[in-house]
C-alpha cells in the first residue's frame, strides 16, 4: 500500500508493519518493550497474557464461526430454499418462525439492491478472516504477510462498503429493515469504517504505525458489529419472549457502538506498551474539562433516561440496554486512567482520560442529535431517540480517536521543533568556535 518508510528514533518507531511503514515493540505491535516502558513480571503481567490471549482467540473464533454465515446470509433471496447457516443455526436456536419472520421482513427493502448486498455480505465474510490474519502477522512481524494481507483488506473493506452504501442509497430511511434508527446507525457505521481504515492507511505511509494502528482496530471494531448483531439475535428471543428481530436490532443498537468502539480502546492500550511518547508533556483532558464533562454526561444521560421512561415497556427494555453497558465501560475506563496514574504511565493515563472524556459527552451528544434527527427527518421521537443514542457512543469514540492522533502528531511536531531549535543552537555554538 505504499513504499517503505523510515521514521527516526524520536517517533518510537522501528521494526515494518504491513503497510510499508516501521515501527518496534514500544510503537504498539505487541512484541515487547522498550527502556521506557519497562517490562512487567509476576502475576500482574501474567494475567494480561492470559486475558489477552483469551481475547483473541474469542474474536477469531467468532470470526471464523460468522464468515461463512456472513457469505451465505443472503442466498435464499437471491433462490430461495438455497442453504443459508445463519437461518438453519437461528431457526434451531430461537425458533422457525423466528427466521420465516426475518426473511419477510428483510425481502422488500432488500430486493431493491440484491446483488450490492450479496457483494457486502460476502466481503464481508472475507473481511472477517482477513482481521485475525492481520493482527497475527502484526505482532508476529510477519512483514510481507501483514502487507500483502494488508492490502487486500483495505480492497475489500472499500468494495463492501460500496455495497452497503448502494442498499442505503436506493432504500428510504422509513422503508429500510428494523425502519429508520437502523438506517441511520447503519450509514453511521459505513461511514466510520471507510473513514477508520482510510485514516489508517495514511497513518502507515506516513511513517506513523501507532496511529495505524488504532484507526485500523476501530475498522474492525465496526466491522464487528455484524457477527455480534447476529449473536444478539439468538441470546434476546429467550430473555424477551416473542420479541421480533425488528425489536431485537432496536435494542442492539443502543450498545453496539459502545461496545465495539470501547473492544478496539482495549487492544489498542494492549498493544501499546510505552509510558511515554517523546513530546508529550502535560494533558489535553485536565480536571476541570473531565469535570465539565462528566457534567453535560449526566445531562444527557438525565434526559435521555427521562425521553425513554415516557416510551413505556418498550422504552424502559431500550434504557437498560443502553445504561448497563455505558455504566460498566465508563467504570472501566475511568479506572484504566487512575491505575495508569499509580504506575507512572503518564502516556497511557492520557489516553484513557482522553477517551473518558468522550465517553462522558457521548450522551450530551446523543441529546442534541435527537431533535435534530426530529427535525431534519421527519422523525417520530422514539425513533430519533433510538437513532440518536445508536450512534452516541461510535461518532465520540471515533471523535477520541481523532483527539489521539493529534496528540500524538502534536508531540511529534514539538520533538521536532526542539530538535532543529537544538541544531541551530549547535551551528551557532560551532561557528563561535570557530
Amino acid at each position: 500500500m505504499g513504499r517503505p518508510t523510515s521514521t527516526d528514533a524520536s517517533t518510537g518507531t522501528g521494526t515494518h508493519t504491513g503497510t510499508g511503514t516501521r515501527t518496534d515493540a514500544s510503537a504498539g505491535t505487541g512484541t515487547g518493550t522498550d527502556a521506557s516502558a519497562g517490562t512487567e513480571t509476576g502475576r500482574g503481567a501474567g494475567r494480561r497474557v492470559t486475558w489477552g490471549r483469551m481475547s483473541a482467540v474469542a474474536v477469531t473464533v467468532v470470526c471464523l464461526v460468522y464468515a461463512p454465515i456472513a457469505m451465505t446470509e443472503l442466498w435464499p433471496y437471491a433462490t430461495p430454499g438455497a442453504p443459508a447457516i445463519g437461518e438453519w443455526l437461528l431457526g434451531r436456536s430461537v425458533s422457525p418462525e423466528f427466521v420465516a419472520e426475518a426473511v419477510r421482513d428483510r425481502m422488500g427493502p432488500y430486493s431493491r439492491s440484491l446483488v450490492p448486498l450479496i457483494v457486502h455480505s460476502v466481503l464481508g465474510g472475507l473481511l472477517m478472516l482477513l482481521g485475525p490474519v492481520q493482527l497475527l502477522s502484526a505482532v508476529r512481524r510477519r512483514v510481507r504477510l501483514h502487507r500483502i494481507t494488508g492490502t487486500v483488506f483495505a480492497v475489500t473493506v472499500y468494495v463492501s462498503m460500496a455495497g452497503a452504501a448502494l442498499y442505503l442509497l436506493r432504500t428510504p430511511p422509513a422503508e429500510a429493515f428494523s425502519g429508520a434508527a437502523f438506517w441511520i446507525v447503519l450509514a453511521t457505521i459505513l461511514v466510520g469504517t471507510v473513514g477508520s481504515v482510510t485514516f489508517g492507511i495514511l497513518a502507515a505511509l506516513r511513517g506513523f504505525p501507532d496511529l495505524h494502528q488504532r484507526w485500523l482496530l476501530l475498522c474492525y471494531g465496526f466491522l464487528m458489529t455484524a457477527p455480534l448483531l447476529r449473536l444478539e439475535w439468538g441470546a434476546l428471543p429467550p430473555l424477551y419472549p416473542g420479541l421480533p428481530l425488528q425489536d431485537a436490532n432496536r435494542v442492539a443498537i443502543m450498545h453496539l457502538g459502545a461496545l465495539v468502539a470501547f473492544g478496539a480502546l482495549l487492544a489498542s492500550r494492549a498493544l501499546d506498551r510505552r509510558t511515554s511518547v517523546p513530546g508529550l508533556t502535560g494533558t489535553w483532558a485536565p480536571g476541570p474539562v473531565l469535570v465539565a464533562a462528566h457534567v453535560a454526561g449526566a445531562a444527557g444521560l438525565g434526559w435521555i433516561t427521562y425521553a425513554f421512561l415516557d416510551q413505556g415497556t418498550q422504552g424502559r427494555r431500550l434504557l437498560v440496554a443502553y445504561l448497563v453497558p455505558y455504566v460498566l465501560i465508563h467504570a472501566v475506563i475511568a479506572l484504566r486512567a487512575a491505575r495508569a496514574r499509580r504506575q507512572g504511565s503518564p502516556w497511557a493515563r492520557e489516553e484513557w482520560r482522553l477517551h473518558l472524556a468522550a465517553q462522558c459527552l457521548a450522551p450530551a451528544f446523543s441529546a442534541v442529535t435527537v431533535p435534530v434527527l426530529e427535525r431534519t427527518m421527519g422523525l417520530d421521537r422514539l425513533t430519533s431517540l433510538i437513532a440518536g443514542v445508536g450512534i452516541g457512543a461510535g461518532m465520540l469514540a471515533y471523535a477520541a480517536i481523532t483527539v489521539v492522533s493529534l496528540r500524538i502528531l502534536h508531540g511529534r511536531e514539538v520533538l521536532r521543533r526542539q530538535q532543529e531549535f537544538g541544531d541551530a543552537l549547535g551551528l551557532v555554538g560551532e561557528g563561535e568556535h570557530r
